[in-house]
């Protein structure tokens, strides 16, 4: 059997999903990147108790999209995986590169960039490799890519808040998982990272989205 990969450049289009109104009232500028299994529209609910008018949220969407639970009943979606994982995320950098251009975020905004669970590592990607001056990164609940170094973040000026949020139950961090995880944290932030632990499992908590802002 003689089989051949063969790679092809195409257009492909791909939507995102909105919260509140960008005007001169807003103060933050949210991007948010979702977990496994969601879609943009419905990942947005966690934001919802935000300052409508001082927040502006824009949701992401991951392109690949899938049934859940095998029951082709509901919808979710994966940024990445294991196959072919370097064509994928640049496609995926591409889109979102056009989806920063076509938003305009204005300078006196404050940007925050917040990725969930695998959304961590599409947003840290981003971020790194295309340079992203944003005021405030929120790593909830996710794994940090093995590739990325400390030189990745040293466009960042010091004042740039990192958050690092999890849940003393979540079924994915098991103790050594977390311990690497953390020196991975110490190693790219090394003086400007902050541990959040709440009580909980997998999950997103409204009110440590809150606290943020």
């Amino acid at each position: 059997m003689n089989t051949k990969e063969n790679l092809i450049s195409y257009t492909s289009n791909n939507s995102y999903s909105t919260l509140n109104e960008l005007s001169d009232k807003t103060k933050n500028v949210w991007i948010v990147f979702h977990g496994i299994g969601y879609l943009s529209r419905y990942f947005l609910k966690y934001f919802d108790e935000l300052p409508a008018e001082e927040n502006y949220i824009i949701a992401p969407q991951a392109p690949s999209k899938y049934y859940l639970n095998n029951e082709y009943r509901h919808v979710g979606a994966s940024w990445l995986t294991k196959d072919d994982t370097a064509s994928a995320l640049e496609n995926v950098l591409n889109y979102l590169d056009t989806l920063y251009t076509n938003e305009t975020i204005p300078d006196d905004c404050k940007l925050i960039i917040l990725g969930y669970s695998q959304g961590v590592s599409v947003a840290m990607r981003w971020v790194a490799k295309r340079k992203i001056r944003c005021q405030q990164m929120v790593l909830y609940a996710g794994g940090i890519p093995a590739e990325l170094e400390y030189e990745d973040f040293e466009f960042l000026p010091p004042s740039v808040k990192i958050k690092v949020i999890v849940g003393d139950a979540d079924e994915y961090l098991t103790p050594d998982r977390m311990q690497m995880e953390k020196q991975k944290i110490e190693t790219l932030f090394p003086k400007n990272a902050e541990l959040i632990t709440f009580t909980g499992k997998h999950e997103i908590k409204k009110a440590l989205i809150n606290e943020l802002v």
